[in-house]
């Protein structure tokens, strides 16, 4: 029997056409592009979602409709338009069929990213971005590391360098200054371990050495044990992490000191521990950190020629301390107090045959390692002990922070070769104060467990879609290391007859150093530092004649470090 579509089933008709328009114009209200959000707001409903309900809700429609028609009595209704109607269901059925096929595909595609391609293996979590493998009980883990820091500068040298400084061209360019990658982590609960392979270096990059492989013993809380080639605690600055430091190099009266029984790559047995007295959230409550490490000679390693470094006849041994006490209250203000202790008990051993037999050497680069030249140095000194005395203090106030260390290195010098005329034992002294402003609120975190203020952590990562930039920090530092002792001043050649002033002059020289910088902090892993620096060296030759320079360098550090 055939029905004719009435006036009514016209409306009912144009209603759903009009739902189905609509439906439209909500899809595309809700899939154009928004403005800059600030702030991250809850996930919105797919936009297809209202699309498919128009499509539905016309189907619907359409079906009344035709169920109407099929009712009505008296009528004599076309066979055609029934059917053009019944065409029309078929046809919005079949979009709404394909939308939600799009919708199926598009959750599946989700799924299917999530998924690992196949022949990988799942890494667990990516904390920061780093890999970690561990048991589900938690005894055992593996962290992947890496540290590499490529640097590039510039070294604004005077063209009137003394006359008696023919051969000192300062290298500005590239250089990899530390690129280190290894693995630490847990066994068995209680033991920690390290494996790390160094590939940096300072002028020039070397073809890979050890750079660091211990085991500890956590177990016996508060205090940890600590075994292999490491650096054992030494100061204030050197026991920053490199990844973490606000200028580009430790403060040289700091890296001078460390060298002398610590440093990097340290033969060494350590015991350390820190804790808590008193209560920080109901007044003022103080950390207190204590370590001690008997330390041997730094581990063999491979220059960038691929030579071996020579071998003591017999290696250094030595005795290395640290104490620290840091009062705070709250998270308002956190000061910190200490000392540091090192004691050379037996220099290296160079043999019978080497002059001199015991020798210890003072010295260091400008606080910037794209040349690798030394402009104060010692020279090697023949040694019975070494005495080094360090006084550390800091303090954080939200986003501020100010750190510094007095440094006292004394030599005790073997007898000469005549006991009567025996030259005296030489000090040296070397100091440095840091400031440090976090512009962007962050502030520089107290970390009791190593007695240091670590870098800042972007409170916002880096994400121009939504605003933010990440951390940025402003530091400054002025140090001054003096490595002269009976320097007897300029146009004095050092006196060759025993006994006379100055005969047992050691002409190190004296290193002040101006430094400024700004560091962007993208993200926990990611960092750049522009470094300003001031440099004045001066220093006199065995003839009295100056061989120390004033320039600036301005430099740039890329950092990757998780």
């Amino acid at each position: 029997m055939n029905l004719p579509i009435t006036g009514q089933a016209r409306r009912y008709a144009g209603a759903a056409f009009v739902a189905l328009l609509m439906g439209g114009a909500a899809t595309a209200a809700l899939a154009a592009p928004k403005h800059h959000v600030m702030h991250a707001k809850a996930p919105k409903a797919d936009a297809r979602d209202a699309k498919m309900a128009a499509m539905q809700q016309q189907i619907d429609e359409m079906r009344a409709q035709m169920a109407q028609m099929a009712q009505m009595k008296g009528a004599d209704p076309s066979e055609a338009r029934v059917a053009a109607l019944q065409l029309q269901v078929d046809t919005v059925n079949a979009q709404l069929a394909d939308v939600k096929a799009a919708q199926t595909a598009d959750a599946t595609s989700i799924i299917t990213l999530q998924a690992p391609p196949s022949g990988a293996t799942t890494i667990p979590s990516l904390p920061n971005g780093k890999p970690v493998l561990a048991t589900a009980d938690g005894r055992f883990t593996a962290n992947i590391r890496a540290n590499v820091m490529f640097d590039a500068g510039k070294y604004f040298q005077k063209s009137n360098l003394p006359a008696q400084v023919t051969n000192r061209d300062l290298n500005s360019g590239t250089n990899f200054r530390r690129a280190r990658f290894g693995v630490d982590g847990k066994l068995f609960k209680d033991f920690d371990y390290s494996m790390i392979m160094e590939f940096g270096g300072s002028g020039a990059e070397n073809a890979g050495q050890l750079y660091e492989f211990y085991i500890q013993y956590t177990a016996l809380k508060p205090w940890k044990i600590k075994l292999g080639a490491f650096e054992p605690k030494v100061g204030l600055a050197a026991d920053v992490s490199t990844s973490q430091m606000p200028i580009l190099e430790r403060p040289s009266p700091a890296e001078v000191a460390r060298n002398v029984a610590g440093g990097d790559s340290r033969a060494a047995l350590q015991v350390y521990g820190n804790g808590v007295w008193g209560e920080g959230d109901t007044g003022i409550a103080t950390r207190w950190f204590l370590s001690g490490a008997v330390t041997g000679n730094t581990v063999g390693t491979i220059n960038s020629t691929g030579a071996a470094t020579a071998q003591p006849a017999d290696e250094q041994t030595a005795m290395v301390g640290r104490l620290a006490i840091a009062p705070f209250s709250s998270t308002d203000w956190q000061a910190h107090f200490g000392v540091n202790a090192q004691y050379v008990t037996q220099p290296n051993d160079a043999g019978v045959a080497a002059t001199p037999r015991y020798p210890v050497q003072l010295r260091d680069r400008p606080e910037l390692r794209i040349d690798g030249n030394r402009l104060v140095d010692t020279g090697a000194i023949d040694t019975r002990h070494v005495t080094v005395l360090g006084a550390e203090a800091g303090l954080t106030a939200r986003n501020f922070m100010i750190e510094g260390e007095y440094f006292n290195y004394r030599i005790d010098r073997r007898n000469a070769t005549n006991p009567l005329i025996a030259p005296g034992d030489p000090n040296f002294s070397g100091w440095y104060v840091t400031g440090v402003w976090v512009l962007t609120g962050e502030s520089r975190a107290y970390n009791p467990a190593e007695a240091r203020f670590d870098a800042p952590k972007p409170t916002y990562n880096f994400n121009p879609a939504a605003g933010t930039w990440g951390a940025f920090e402003i530091a400054a530092r002025y140090s001054d290391l003096d490595l002269n002792y009976h320097d007897c001043g300029a146009g004095k050649a050092t006196p060759t007859v025993a006994g006379t002033a100055c005969f047992d002059a050691i002409r190190g020289g004296e290193q002040k150093i101006s430094t400024l910088g700004l560091n962007w902090y993208l993200n926990a892993d990611i960092r750049f530092m522009l470094d300003y620096q001031h440099v004045d060296v001066n220093r006199y030759n065995a003839a009295g004649l100056q061989v120390g320079q004033t320039y600036n360098a301005v430099a740039l550090r890329s950092q990757l470090s998780f």
